[in-house]
């Protein structure tokens, strides 16, 4: 097995260290790092790093985790294991990017950071955006993407350098941005090529949400792949920061079939297998719901 290496973490909107309050003691052995658990949308395991709340901007994060080319080792080896949800995503997420032209956005060109098999590429295609363009670290999930888009994802982590200055009318990370070790270098490299005037389109938890409040160490986001974790106030801090200009915030209401939601209820592994087996044989966990389940949306601009 190796060995984990942890790293401190610092505020991403202040950048200090050793200025928080611990919310939750760690609970990992290190058996928790492997490609299936940092595996998109897995069953909920209630396994987490330290987590703190900075006592200066209130931002939630991990602290200390894992090194993060480690992590990013366990990405690029993860699987894609939600096809039965693309659908529901591509719906929930195509209402948010539809919200970029009320702002005037350009459609010349959209960039998605950890598109998976692409389905929201092809969502954004729909909506007239011309040059589709994604980033996704699993290997099995760029396998996955429709032919004539594959091309069109680098598979790796977003870095400096993978596309030039000023390339994308609009940036798009869903359920993204909470798992980003550094979120200072990805405001300046999103900052950097999208264009004067275009958009940034965030969707992720929000842990000021009423279901995050009273489920507290037992709901699904307090998780060991979420490095931070945001609610209106900072997600637009950090932002505000790295000179983009907050336009929209709000919360979401996703999209899921019942057998999704399902598996995020915090219920004994026992009983959720004998009801998650009950919903697929009466084809309950077919119907499809929105609900308001704890996530925001916010849209920012690069000035002109």
């Amino acid at each position: 097995m190796t060995a984990v290496h942890l790293h401190a973490t610092s505020c991403a909107i202040c950048q200090t260290e050793n200025n928080a309050t611990e919310l939750y003691r760690a609970n990992f052995d290190p058996e928790a790092f492997s490609p299936a658990v940092f595996s998109a949308r897995r069953m909920p395991d209630r396994i987490h790093y330290r987590m703190v709340r900075c006592n200066t901007c209130e931002l939630v994060r991990s602290d200390p985790v894992a090194d993060p080319a480690q992590v990013a080792d366990l990405y690029r080896q993860s699987t894609f294991d939600y096809s039965q949800e693309v659908e529901n995503l591509a719906r929930t997420y195509g209402a948010y990017l539809a919200r970029l032209d009320r702002h005037g956005a350009g459609k010349e060109s959209i960039l998605e950071i950890g598109c998976g098999n692409g389905f929201f590429l092809m969502q954004a295609r729909s909506q007239g955006y011309g040059d589709v363009r994604g980033v996704e670290p699993s290997r099995s999930a760029v396998e996955l993407a429709p032919a004539e888009i594959r091309d069109r994802i680098v598979c790796a982590m977003m870095r400096p350098g993978l596309f030039p200055t000023g390339t994308f009318d609009a940036i798009c990370l869903f359920q993204v941005l909470d798992h980003i070790f550094d979120p200072a270098a990805l405001m300046k490299t999103c900052f950097d090529i999208v264009k004067p005037g275009g958009f940034i389109l965030c969707l992720n938890h929000n842990v000021e949400a009423l279901s995050a409040r009273l489920m507290k160490e037992r709901s699904p986001i307090i998780d060991i792949e979420h490095t931070y974790l945001y609610c209106p106030e900072t997600i637009a801090r950090l932002f505000s920061r790295f000179g983009f200009q907050v336009k929209e915030t709000g919360g979401v209401r996703n999209r899921y079939s019942l057998s999704y939601l399902m598996r995020l209820i915090p219920l004994p592994a026992p009983l959720k297998k004998m009801a998650l087996a009950a919903l697929d044989i009466t084809h309950l966990g077919r119907l499809q719901l929105r609900v308001p389940l704890g996530n925001l949306y916010m849209i920012a601009q690069k000035p002109f």
